[in-house]
């Protein structure tokens, strides 16, 4: 054997090779995510970035050009037979291929779609005009055109140059009107209808028990006629509210020379991004992001705000965490302290094992048929039957959804439980004894504590996996657009019945259910980074405490 052959045989025994292919599976596993959150972010976070409008006039080879005016949102070179082969008279000659852009063109009721693809070979004078307009509004997406003029009560009060200053003014006014008007339908009218519906179930309750007598009705009557006066001080509130944000209008004009009037209750924004330096667009772009995170969906979530989702997600996961965490410790102490060590506690781990590869749809039908219609429904029957038909706890909720996670993730609490209870040395719990310490004092003042930080480390896989679930809480409490929150000011403030939004979910929704593809596109990576940023967090929060405790407890383990 040469001199190379042999040093090439103690190489390998060394082992040298397999930490660098470890090492190179580990570099190329961070490359990738490292790839994959790069095109998250690019494509989600530079949705909200100011794009230039561009105008141009459209001709189509034997038609009649017409003005359009549009975002580029995507350019892609196609073949040119393949554009003639889809009906568009393209010429036989000239190049193989064709360029074709995707264009948000906006003013969906006067167009239909928000979106065209137009061939770019066919654009001609493309110009970017600094007076062009984009409304962000309520519904029906965006409109890009021109602003003639603004109006009040249908009495023009600024046209031409000074129309855009005056809309501004104005428009801030609506915000400030709109604001107030969906606080005062939300937290205030929310309020009443919350307390007129606690009456009602007061009332049957009192019916059922036998017990609706004469003055029992007239303290009744007298509480909803209070509730009724201060609903009827509302309405009016409400009714002048919506006079006031009906009263500002503006007549605007399309490329193509449409004319219109929107009132400015309809509209969420202005801006004229060509006219827009790099400092005003960081000031939007910065706007865009925080609306996107702190304000309410809009347009069948594809416009506005994720925040109900963020919620709805976050007080889940805090929830199933405080579930999930007694029962698992528990069950990891009786399985490791207490448990005889036989057959039959084997096969339990054999179980809890198999538990973690079971599908999570699974656990899911699971959650409907026992936590929903059993134990809900017998909940609604002995606590609730007030409210019958209707159910209370007998239907999908929050509860039910945090419990469903927490038998979901139980198995990785338990084993990671057990480990680090297992590898805390003997000769601890025998001098705790040796001291006059019982077994349980031993467990809860030595043992528990030291194992901690393998406690956290199981929670902390349970709030990674939890918080990325969609399958299973589609049937058990998440829905696509829920009106309240489920923690708010009405007794009793914590509702675990209600139904909630769930970043996941509404990734699911946006991506494959939402009826404007295009639209809901780019919002689907900035959710999916959004969830990614949530779970970092939390899990980041859940490591931060493991650490603290590891040093706490490392003396002892010395």
């Amino acid at each position: 054997m040469s001199v190379k052959q042999q040093s090439l045989k103690t190489w390998f025994k060394s082992g040298a090779p397999w930490v660098w292919l470890n090492a190179g599976a580990v570099a190329i596993a961070v490359i990738m995510t490292l790839g994959l959150l790069a095109v998250i972010a690019t494509r989600g976070l530079g949705h909200f970035w100011p794009a230039d409008v561009i105008e141009a006039e459209y001709r189509i080879p034997g038609q009649e050009a017409r003005l359009m005016a549009g975002e580029v949102v995507q350019r892609e070179e196609v073949p040119r037979a393949r554009l003639a082969a889809s009906g568009l008279p393209v010429a036989s000659e000239g190049g193989e291929f064709m360029t074709r852009q995707l264009l948000k063109v906006g003013n969906r009721e006067v167009f239909g779609a928000d979106f065209t693809w137009v061939v770019g070979e066919w654009l001609h004078a493309t110009r970017t005009p600094a007076e062009l307009l984009v409304l962000e509004r309520r519904e029906w997406g965006n409109f890009y055109g021109y602003l003639l003029g603004v109006s009040e009560a249908g009495r023009p009060v600024a046209e031409g140059e000074a129309a855009f200053a005056e809309l501004q003014r104005r428009l801030a006014r609506s915000e400030d009107l709109h604001r107030t008007l969906v606080r005062l339908e939300k937290v205030d009218i929310g309020r009443i209808n919350h307390g007129l519906e606690r009456l009602r179930l007061k009332t049957r309750q009192l019916e059922l028990a036998g017990r609706l007598d004469a003055a029992a009705q007239a303290d009744l009557d007298a509480e909803r006629a209070q509730w009724d006066a201060e609903y009827r001080a509302l309405e009016a509130q409400l009714i002048e509210l919506q006079q006031q944000l009906a009263r500002d209008s503006i007549r605007v004009r399309t490329a193509d020379g449409r004319e219109q009037e929107i009132t400015l209750d309809k509209v969420v924004r202005a801006y004229q991004p060509n006219a827009m330096g790099n400092f005003a667009k960081l000031g939007f772009y910065a706007a865009k992001l925080w609306e996107f995170v702190s304000d309410e969906p809009r347009e069948a979530n594809t416009e506005g705000g994720v925040f109900p989702a963020i919620f709805g997600t976050v007080l889940m996961t805090l929830i199933m965490a405080v579930i999930v965490t007694p029962f698992g410790v528990l069950a990891a102490v009786y399985l490791r302290e207490y448990a005889r060590q036989g057959a039959l506690t084997r096969v339990i781990r054999i179980a809890v094992n198999n538990l973690a590869g079971v599908p999570s749809i699974v656990y899911g039908v699971f959650g409907l048929g026992f936590f929903v219609y059993v134990l809900g429904g017998s909940i609604d029957q002995l606590f609730f039957p007030e409210a019958a038909p209707a159910p209370t706890f007998g239907t999908p909720g929050l509860l039910w959804a945090s419990l469903t996670l927490a038998i979901l993730t139980l198995p990785v609490v338990i084993v990671s439980t057990e480990e680090g209870l297992a590898r805390i040395p003997r000769s601890l719990r025998e001098g705790s004894l040796a001291l006059g310490a019982t077994k349980a004092e031993t467990l809860w003042k030595v043992v528990l504590p030291m194992a901690s930080p393998a406690m956290m480390t199981g929670l902390i896989l349970a709030v990674a996996r939890a918080a990325g679930e969609v399958a299973p809480l589609m049937l058990v409490g998440v829905v696509k657009l829920a009106p309240t929150l489920p923690l708010n000011g009405n007794y009793p403030y914590l509702h675990l019945d209600q139904k909630i939004m769930h970043l996941g979910f509404h990734i699911y929704d946006v991506g494959f259910q939402s009826p404007n593809v295009e639209a809901a596109r780019p919002l689907v990576y900035a959710t999916a980074l959004l969830l990614v940023l949530v779970i970092a967090l939390l899990n980041f929060s859940a490591v931060y405490i493991r650490n603290h405790l590891r040093e706490k407890y490392k003396a002892l383990e010395h």
